[in-house]
């Protein structure tokens, strides 16, 4: 296997870890997709904390694995991941958490709004759609997962189960996921003291703009 493919995986997940947007046993995946070839690298092992690199695999996009091992409780939510990167070839990472706050709202089956600043910054600003439930890893499920995914929008609630994030690198992935647990932690914390407040479309609008003119180093653009 290619060391820097592992490498941008495992350095994925301690992301996600740090971040703290992953349930207590660490629960999902994560998978980086190889540019110019039907192959992806994907974590293999029960829970992203304390990943190593016998915990990543090499899987072909038909969800053949290559080289590594891949056990058949991770196996079954391969087509979960692969689906993403058939349906947009801007895709480079998926990750699939069963992050607390997040998987609040994918349990009640109810979509995370646009109530925080970020999220219209970071491409939710129609906020986070549920999939319907379908047994993990079944036909039904992706089927799901593709009937609500909605252009440009990087992620996906999964009913009853956890959250899906896609995105073109491994650090957007990331960022997204975390954003995403933000805004569900916020509005619960909000329920207890009138509830949260979708930012008003015209708002998200100016949000998403004034992000667009300063570059990674916080410099203002022309």
């Amino acid at each position: 296997m290619d060391r820097g493919y592992v490498d941008q995986v495992l350095a994925a997940a301690a992301s996600i870890v740090a971040g703290g947007a992953i349930s207590h046993n660490g629960h999902g995946n994560v998978s980086i997709r190889v540019p110019g070839a039907d192959e992806m690298y994907y974590t293999a092992a029960s829970s992203l904390k304390g990943l190593t690199a016998d915990g990543v695999c090499r899987v072909r996009l038909d969800g053949t694995l290559i080289e590594g091992e891949l056990p058949p409780i991770q196996g079954a939510v391969v087509a979960m991941h692969t689906t993403m990167y058939a349906a947009d070839a801007d895709v480079g990472c998926v990750v699939h958490t069963h992050s607390p706050y997040a998987t609040a709202f994918a349990v009640a089956q109810v979509p995370i709004d646009c109530w925080i600043e970020a999220m219209a910054m970071f491409g939710l600003a129609d906020g986070v759609p549920v999939a319907a439930y379908g047994p993990r890893g079944s036909a039904q499920a992706v089927a799901n997962i593709r009937a609500a995914v909605r252009p440009g929008v990087p992620a996906v609630l999964l009913a009853s189960h956890g959250v899906l994030v896609f995105h073109r690198t491994p650090d957007l992935a990331v960022l997204v996921g975390g954003v995403i647990e933000e805004a569900a932690q916020a509005a619960i914390n909000a329920r207890a003291i009138g509830g949260p407040v979708t930012l008003p479309a015209e708002m998200r609008g100016a949000a998403l703009q004034r992000a667009m003119a300063f570059d990674a180093k916080g410099t203002q653009r022309a």
